[in-house]
């Protein structure tokens, strides 16, 4: 056994958390806790704003995917979320 396939083991074990901690996964709702200015957009997503079915990215634990009904395709920090 080599040591490339411990590390390939940890990458499967990378957690997703929110600001709180809790854990996220793909299809879950999260809130938001500060109003966020969108680049590119000319929007800005409100404090409280629901973002329902998020996906998650496991190549950068800090970021998720989703959409909302104005924006689609919007990647959040996952510092400025919370599950809701």
């Amino acid at each position: 056994m080599s040591y490339e396939d411990d590390e390939d083991d940890e990458d499967d074990d990378v957690k997703i958390v929110d600001c709180n901690g809790a854990e996220l996964s793909d299809g879950n709702s999260v809130t938001l806790i500060k109003d966020l200015k969108v680049k590119g957009a000319g929007q800005t997503l409100k404090r409280g704003t629901l973002i329902k079915n998020i996906r998650t990215n496991p190549n950068n634990p800090e970021e998720i995917d989703c959409s909302t009904k104005q924006i689609k395709g919007l990647v959040l920090k996952t510092c400025f979320v919370k599950k809701a």
